[in-house]
């Protein structure tokens, strides 16, 4: 299929690649892989717990802040009002 489409001068050249020689594969490698994949796991589990405490404790404290403060009431008046009309 010399001379033909692109794709298929591509699709040749992968299927010679694999066809041919491999190369040999390091003793213990499939272990590594697993040790490797298994320490990924144990950080990327450390770090989502690591984050949900952290989420929580912001909203602990969000609610402790709102608690104490009450934003939602309107501030007190700094003067009073006179008193007339006694």
């Amino acid at each position: 299929m010399i001379g033909g489409r692109g794709g298929d001068r591509k699709a040749d050249e992968v299927r010679r690649m694999l066809e041919g020689p491999h190369p040999p594969v390091p003793a213990g490698l499939a272990d590594r892989a697993v040790r490797r994949g298994a320490r990924l796991l144990r950080l990327r589990r450390g770090v989502r717990r690591t984050a949900w405490w952290l989420a929580g404790t912001v909203f602990a404290a969000f609610l402790v802040w709102a608690g104490v403060e009450q934003p939602w009431l309107p501030e007190p008046a700094e003067v009073t009002p006179p008193l007339e009309g006694w």
